[in-house]
């Protein structure tokens, strides 16, 4: 399992950094993307990353120096925001809006539960693009104690992203990235029939745009019905619409980002995907050798793997 949990941190970053370059370009506007590639809207240099994997480095960071804190979580949020800590390039470039309003509303309460925006409209993508460091430090408590599992991952989402969309979100991803951190078969965690689902589903039923996605309306749709969008509900379909079918973790990921529009974020959700069902030892040497800042990556692995493993 160390391998998947591995695979679930590097493979969110490596999906984030082979996006980055194309993040805003629409489908087919661009030569297709086979490799890290400099520019894009950040100007940013070939294998670095993006928000998304800074983020999950803020998170992981909080996980393993403080255990489970929502205002410790988001007060490292703040200091990627402000100071540019845990970004490749030790400054903030690059902010969602609902993660920028969200954090402005804690800094003047201090309440990290309170400060998400509740509200439908503020479904964006920004809590499952770092969701890795819940399954990985807390994957231990799959699936016996799913309940409490699936309530980590959904106050994960809390800080920035409070709907029930991205909340429900959040419960499923997370399940499925533990699952497949565990060895489980792909084609059983993303079934309809998948055990694990049914059982989310009894704790608290999943908001309807997310359980259809659960039920398998990846499997169905093509491009451009398949868009890599910024609202959770279409970069979670997306990011299972790259992984279901590949049969490597490099065609998932390049599927996930080839798609534009917000590619840096569908490569990281399907990164996590891809890297917990392979593994990091199936993540071709390219991609790992020449992924920026490596070293932040271990460090915030050695803090949240879990060392019995």
């Amino acid at each position: 399992m160390r391998d998947q949990c591995r695979g679930a941190l590097i493979g969110l970053a490596i999906g984030d950094a082979l996006g980055a370059a194309v993040e805003f370009k629409p489908p087919g506007s661009f030569e297709p993307v086979t490799g890290y590639r400099n520019g894009g809207p950040h100007r940013l240099a070939a294998g670095e990353w993006t928000d998304d994997t800074s983020m999950a480095l803020a998170l992981a960071d909080s996980l393993a120096r403080v255990g489970w804190d929502l205002n410790d979580q988001t007060d490292r949020y703040l200091q990627w925001w402000t100071q540019g800590k845990y970004s490749v390039n030790q400054r903030c470039f690059d902010i969602g809006g609902t993660t920028q309003t969200a954090l402005t509303q804690f800094l003047a309460t201090g309440d990290a539960r309170t400060s998400g925006d509740r509200s439908e409209q503020a479904s964006g993508n920004g809590s499952i693009m770092r969701l890795a460091p819940v399954p990985i430090r807390f994957g231990h408590l799959y699936p016996d104690r799913l309940a409490d599992f699936a309530e980590l991952a959904e106050e994960s989402s809390l800080p920035t992203h409070a709907s029930e969309q991205c909340l429900s979100a959040c419960r499923y991803l997370a399940t499925v990235v533990a699952a497949l951190i565990r060895g489980e078969e792909r084609d059983v965690v993303l079934s309809p029939d998948w055990k694990s689902l049914k059982q989310l589903q009894e704790i608290k039923p999943l908001h309807p745009l997310i359980e259809e996605i659960a039920q398998g309306s990846f499997r169905e749709k093509q491009v451009p019905d398949i868009r890599g969008s910024g609202w959770v509900v279409k970069s979670l379909e997306a990011a299972l619409w790259a992984f279901h079918d590949s049969s490597s973790f490099e065609e998932a990921v390049l599927k996930a980002v080839n798609l534009g529009d917000d590619a840096d974020t569908t490569g990281a959700v399907c990164g996590q995907l891809a890297g917990a069902c392979w593994g990091e030892s199936h993540i071709p040497e390219s991609l790992r050798s020449n992924l920026a800042r490596m070293d932040l990556l271990e460090q915030a692995l050695g803090g949240i793997v879990n060392h019995e493993i």
